[in-house]
């Protein structure tokens, strides 16, 4: 066993489970690239300001969680916690914005790191599928997101998860609940961090998971009285698309979600089997990231979907994948003249798109046969010197135990046929 060990808070994907990881990765894109989204991918740090500026300074993420570090050339650089800036600052430095009709719509998937307690759900590095629409203020954007998100989740299997959805307000209306609720948190029994956050953005506040501070926000002002006329059409609209689609969601008025950039349109996917990390993705509206990170005007709005806790959703809910076989076919050569004609064969049945698979160094008969077994291949095809002076190869149907002898020239056409 080597004596290294995955760092704290990591995981490995392996086989066979490492398959789970990459359906669900798909059945996220798939949607999106079926709806005109296009995807990129951004390095795995950034410039340490690009996350202060957009994700916060008062946030966990970058006051506790965030991986900074100083390059020998004297560069603040982090490891990235989130996607939206990444991708915003990667559009905005390719002029996708000026390059055709608004919104750009970016799919992206890949790793992000927070310096977190490790927990099952709450990882140091974990995986996300997420999308951004840059450019443009609409309803419809913000309820297609939600839509797609939604049908992502259904098309796994899973049905245990519910849709929160908020609005954040906007520059206009946010002003003056930011005051009532300042006004109203001064007054309660909080430590002196929560305090600083109380003055930097009181919203985040109402995120707090600690019961001791939770407990203490009943009566808090909500968000919804002091919306601007405005923000309360925006939000009835993006409302009235998602119900229009068969999609159910609950209103959560307390529902900010932890980066300071979103704004008006906020969502969370929770599953009630994870336990305290229920939140299995979620997403907004933030029209003033743009120019938060440097950027025009550029109102958008995204969300990231977890991989890993939606995985974890699956298991909970015993949700079997259908995952494509990993080999259909396995050739088991019994001697020199097999070895060279079945690794031939093994080639041209991976031309034609069918995974196969093929015995590597020198075992028996009764070892190779388990081997073909725990590949999980349909058929093995067998062949020794007998065989080929007859002109055929053994053909096993692995799960009835059926053989027959094919001739050798008709290995890829029979096999062709068989697996449809």
């Amino acid at each position: 066993m080597s004596t290294f060990q995955a760092p704290k808070g990591t995981y490995d994907l392996i086989p066979p489970r490492s398959a789970k990881f990459l359906a669900v990765r798909e059945a996220i894109a798939t949607p999106l690239r079926n709806s005109g989204y296009g995807y990129i991918e951004t390095p795995g740090f950034e410039n340490v300001e690009l996350f202060a500026r957009g994700v916060g300074e008062s946030t966990d993420i970058v006051t506790k969680e965030m991986y900074a570090f100083e390059t020998k050339g004297g560069d603040k650089l982090a490891l990235r916690p989130e996607g939206t800036a990444s991708v915003l600052r990667a559009a905005l430095e390719a002029n996708l914005h000026k390059a055709g009709n608004l919104p750009v719509k970016l799919w992206y998937s890949g790793s992000y790191y927070r310096y977190e307690q490790p927990q099952a759900g709450r990882y140091r590095h974990f995986s996300q599928v997420g999308a951004e629409a840059i450019g443009a203020e609409d309803p419809a954007l913000d309820a297609e997101l939600i839509i797609l998100a939604d049908h992502a989740y259904r098309s796994l299997g899973l049905s245990n998860f519910r849709v929160l959805l908020n609005s954040l307000g906007d520059k206009e209306c946010r002003p003056v609940y930011r005051a009532a609720l300042q006004d109203f948190l001064r007054g309660l029994d909080l430590d002196e961090d929560t305090r600083r956050r109380v003055d930097i953005n009181p919203l985040r506040v109402l995120d707090d998971k600690r019961e001791s501070v939770q407990k203490q926000l009943t009566g808090a002002p909500l968000l919804r009285d002091y919306l601007c006329d405005a923000c309360k059409a925006y939000h009835e609209e993006v409302r009235e698309l998602i119900t229009g689609a068969g999609v159910s969601f609950e209103d959560d008025p307390k529902l900010v979600r932890g980066l300071d950039y979103y704004t008006r349109t906020t969502f969370e996917f929770v599953h009630d089997g994870l336990g305290s990390q229920s939140a299995v993705g979620g997403g907004g509206r933030y029209d003033g990231l743009s120019e938060m990170i440097g950027g025009p005007a550029l109102p958008s709005v995204g969300w990231a979907l977890g991989v890993d806790r939606t995985v974890l959703a699956l298991e909970a809910e015993g949700v079997e994948l259908e995952l494509p076989s990993v080999t259909s076919v396995f050739a088991v050569p019994l001697g020199a003249e097999a070895r060279r004609l079945l690794f031939t064969k093994v080639t041209e049945l991976r031309k034609v798109g069918i995974a196969a698979d093929f015995m590597y160094g020198s075992k028996g008969l009764k070892g190779a046969m388990k081997n073909a077994n725990r590949s999980g291949a349909r058929y093995a095809i067998v062949a020794g010197e007998r065989d080929l002076a007859e002109g055929v190869v053994q053909l096993k149907d692995m799960d009835s135990g059926e053989q027959v002898a094919i001739g050798v020239h008709e290995i890829v056409a029979e096999l062709e046929a068989r697996l449809g």
